[in-house]
């Protein structure tokens, strides 16, 4: 029996690293809702995003393409770029209904509203680039603000006051749940809710931030030897490292981590609101982030050009119970986090012709951790996939459902991932002059990682395996100069294959 195909609930957050999840590890931070979505599906341990910072990370994981393929490599561009079809117009186009709260961000805001593309797919656009007072107009959440009796610009005075359910990370939930609810829809649905939080200025409501006491969150690893390192390496946009106590870096750490919670608590919002109106089963739900954080690590804040883990590694969970059996494996060295139990069952088919997903066996039981290498640029063929869809030629992610469906090796998708940073930030946005507009890219495979600072001498190597933390900069170890030969060899190569030749020509004859 064919099913119909799933809606698609898809949370993006705004700077949230990979190990803040409690779930996966973290035993400093409440995330139960989370750890539901865990339990529930199918986390990736290891996804990274294609950029280090904002707009070229969103327009590569909505077009499934590299920043450098859509001409979305900048912060604050003009406009969006149409440089490739967006996976929500692909999935409008087809049928589906599709909403926005919250963020877009490809292109710049500064104190005015976004322009939207030219096609975007969504019919319901609640934009919110951030809970700041600076747009005249276009800015749903201070109108909706208003129309309760409120002035953003008064809220903003003291952040930590706004009663959570004025908050803009509720605020987007609460146009999610909106429109998921809707009674005469016909069809499936995607809702993308794309808050501002965990992103600086860590301002959390007041009564999250009392849930964590600063001096029991971990430290940064930082290591004096830090200050010295980062100031030789190349890159125009990252703060300069410090001491992690000159900057409160535990306050920092408890403050990004109740902001986390009020996400958690507003996932589980929309758990619940499917479930009320019957639609979990057939709901898709993928959880993820834009990119990560530094925060603290070797001395450094925010985002910025650097490649760190903490920077380019970002939650990943895909959670659609019933339909994403998963093979138990032995527990091995190839597999060391996998977390997946039962038998082993048939995914889900898809039909030959439609492409819809068919009913499958029963279903193992759910919550699976993988440690597969997988990019955000994966999500768009995935979805595509998901819904029966055919997946471009030109779109360069490689589908995840093979995975999540048990019809791949569940640790194994890519041999090595890539991250790229291309003059990031557009130098005609006021105060931007002093920016080189440096260029810089990352290749990593399951042990190593190199980062080749365009133009200049100085570069990074390390050996994942034996410094996890990344204190050790190989790049000028006479030892490891055949290795670093050999990498950047790769990532030279790994470059000239994400080049977009343009479309396929047909020559007459």
């Amino acid at each position: 029996m064919q099913k119909e195909r799933p809606n698609i609930l898809w949370f993006c957050t705004d700077q949230q690293r990979f190990d803040t999840i409690h779930a996966l590890g973290n035993p400093h931070i409440n995330t139960p809702n989370l750890d539901r979505l865990v339990a529930e599906g199918v986390a990736f341990t290891h996804a990274f995003c294609q950029s280090p910072i904002c707009t070229p990370s969103r327009a590569s994981f909505l077009t499934g393409r590299y920043p450098g393929n859509v001409r979305g490599c900048m912060n604050g561009n003009e406009k969006w770029g149409e440089g490739a079809p967006l996976v929500t117009a692909l999935l409008a186009d087809s049928g589906y209904d599709c909403g926005l709260s919250g963020k877009f961000h490809l292109a710049g805001a500064h104190g005015r509203e976004e322009p939207r593309p030219e096609e975007d797919g969504y019919r319901v656009f609640h934009w919110s680039h951030d809970p700041q007072d600076r747009y005249p107009s276009g800015h749903a959440y201070a109108d909706w603000l208003s129309a309760q009796g409120y002035a953003l610009r008064d809220l903003r005075e003291d952040p930590s006051s706004i009663p959570p359910e004025l908050h803009q990370t509720t605020w987007c939930t609460d146009r999610a749940i909106e429109f998921l609810s809707e009674k005469r829809r016909k069809g499936p649905w995607l809702m993308s809710i794309n808050v501002f939080d965990p992103h600086a200025p860590f301002d959390p409501p007041q009564e999250y931030r009392d849930r964590y006491d600063s001096s029991k969150m971990p430290s940064p690893p930082f290591r004096q030897s830090d200050i010295a390192t980062q100031a030789l390496i190349p890159g125009d946009f990252q703060n300069e490292s410090r001491p992690p106590q000159e900057f409160n870096a535990q306050e920092v750490i408890a403050s990004y981590y109740a902001m986390i919670e009020l996400i958690d608590e507003n996932v589980g919002r929309l758990l619940t609101a499917l479930e009320e109106t019957g639609q979990r089963e057939n709901t898709v739900i993928i959880f993820t982030s834009d990119h990560g954080e530094m925060l603290g690590d070797h001395g450094l804040l925010l985002k910025g050009c650097r490649f760190y883990e903490g920077l380019v590694r970002v939650p990943l969970i895909i959670s659609w119970p019933g339909h994403f059996p998963l093979r138990e494996e032995p527990e091995s060295e190839e597999s060391p986090e996998d977390s997946g139990s039962g038998e082993e069952e048939e995914g889900p088919l898809q039909d030959a012709q439609t492409g819809a997903l068919e009913e499958a066996s029963p279903a193992a039981p759910a919550g699976f951790v993988s440690d597969a290498l997988v990019e955000l640029v994966d999500i768009a063929p995935t979805l595509l996939e998901l819904a029966g869809l055919p997946v471009p030629l030109r779109m360069q992610g490689l589908s995840l459902l093979p995975i999540l469906s048990g019809e791949a090796p569940p640790h194994q998708h890519r041999d090595f991932v890539r991250c790229e940073y291309y003059r990031a930030l557009n130098p005609d946005v006021p105060g931007r002059n002093q920016y080189e507009g440096s260029y810089a890219t990352m290749y990593r495979d399951g042990r190593y990682k190199i980062v080749v600072h365009h133009g200049h001498e100085q570069g990074e190597l390390y050996d994942l395996e034996k410094d996890p933390d990344e204190f050790e900069n190989l790049w000028n170890d006479s030892d490891y100069a055949g290795l670093r030969f050999d990498l950047m060899r790769r990532n030279f190569d790994a470059l000239a294959f994400a080049v977009d030749p343009g479309p396929p020509q047909v020559t007459p004859f």
